[in-house]
């Protein structure tokens, strides 16, 4: 194996910055076919999302999908694009900007915030080594993903360890799992409802609509499920809503193999053939609005549930960078710091108690 080189490392120049490290899913460049083409050849080819035999997605991949697909989801990111890119981009870059100088506000120690993307760019591998040009000798990676799944967190982290596989002077990592169930995330989205229903009323059904995964992955022992159920399970107890004023379903379904159910598309059918008088829509797996929340569920869905019946559609808006979503992320990030933060008191305390109980462990193997 060849290592990459360190260009910037000087022995008479120490590194010990913290840096942060947010990972979203990624963009394509432009909403263009040739742009498009790119950004779904590495996507689809990461084997974290499709599980099936390397020679027979090859084929697919090449020979019907990217020639079919890029023209089509083009023409949907032309729907939504905005002045600074893509949605998912536009929010992303704002959200490492706005958590730094929250950070800033909690710590005396300079750290080091920044962003990539698991597919495009800025890759995980040029921002990992910006981020140890920088200084940075320990780094937090973190995916915005609220549950854990292999395909969405794992690859992400797939990604830091397959560039610090390359890397001849590596850092000190540490991770974030999941925060599916985090109080400060839940409080965050639980205000972003309170707040949108009373600028515009209250729905009969909140329907929360999380991407879906093939649920061969729930068999095989991806907890992906369980933790997207929690996560509803606990937003709806927030909102005191009862059972029938709540559904939880999936969306995004890819091929013809079973992916998790209930559907969202046809759970929006359902309920319009019921006559619902209105529906609000909310994805809480996405930590910034993009094509799948803007396009598949705010026009998408809108239009399944009208056709079907129904009486009104709202979708409301992903977290981004709400003051209070950006708290919660800061506090996620502090606690996975403790210990590298010497201004840190919660940490210098938890350190002192270790120490203490491993000084008694001592004293007691010694009296023995």
């Amino acid at each position: 194996m060849t290592f990459l080189p360190e260009p910037d490392f000087r022995h008479d120049q120490p590194c010990n910055r913290i840096g942060v490290l947010l990972i979203n899913l990624g963009t394509p460049t432009a909403p263009t076919a040739p742009a498009l083409r790119t950004y779904l050849r590495e996507f689809l080819s990461d084997r974290r999302v499709v599980e099936l035999p390397r020679l027979a997605w090859w084929l697919i991949l090449n020979g019907i999908i990217l020639v079919t697909r890029p023209a089509k989801s083009a023409a949907k990111y032309a729907g939504i694009w905005q002045a600074g890119g893509s949605p998912l981009k536009v929010h992303t870059e704002a959200l490492a900007r706005l958590l730094a100088a929250e950070l800033a506000g909690r710590t005396d120690t300079p750290l080091v915030v920044e962003y990539a993307m698991r597919y495009g760019q800025p890759s995980v591998e040029s921002t990992l080594q910006a981020m140890k040009s920088a200084g940075c000798d320990r780094i937090l990676a973190l995916p915005l993903y609220p549950q854990y799944a292999a395909s969405s967190a794992g690859s992400a982290l797939d990604a830091v360890w397959h560039t610090l596989l390359k890397t001849r002077n590596m850092p000190e990592l540490r991770s974030v799992r999941h925060y599916h169930d985090h109080p400060g995330y839940i409080e965050a989205l639980r205000q972003s409802v309170e707040q949108y229903w009373a600028e515009h009323g209250r729905p009969d059904v909140l329907l929360m609509s999380f991407h879906g995964v093939p649920r061969r992955s729930l068999e095989l022992g991806d907890p992906y499920h369980c933790e997207c159920r929690k996560t509803g399970r606990l937003l709806a107890e927030a909102l005191n809503l009862a059972p029938d004023q709540y559904r939880i379903a999936f969306q995004s379904r890819f091929g013809r193999a079973e992916w998790l159910r209930p559907y969202t598309a046809e759970t929006l059918a359902e309920l319009g053939r019921a006559r619902t008088g209105r529906v609000d829509a909310i994805c809480p797996g996405f930590a910034a609005d993009c094509l799948e929340t803007l396009e598949e569920i705010a026009m998408e869905g809108k239009a399944d549930f009208l056709q079907a019946g129904g009486g009104e559609f709202h979708y409301i808006p992903a977290l981004n960078t709400r003051p209070t979503w950006i708290t919660a992320l800061a506090d996620l990030a502090m606690v996975q710091l403790a210990g590298w933060l010497p201004d840190d008191a919660n940490a210098e305390s938890e350190n002192a108690r270790l120490a203490e109980r491993l000084h008694r462990a001592l004293d007691l193997g010694a009296k023995k």
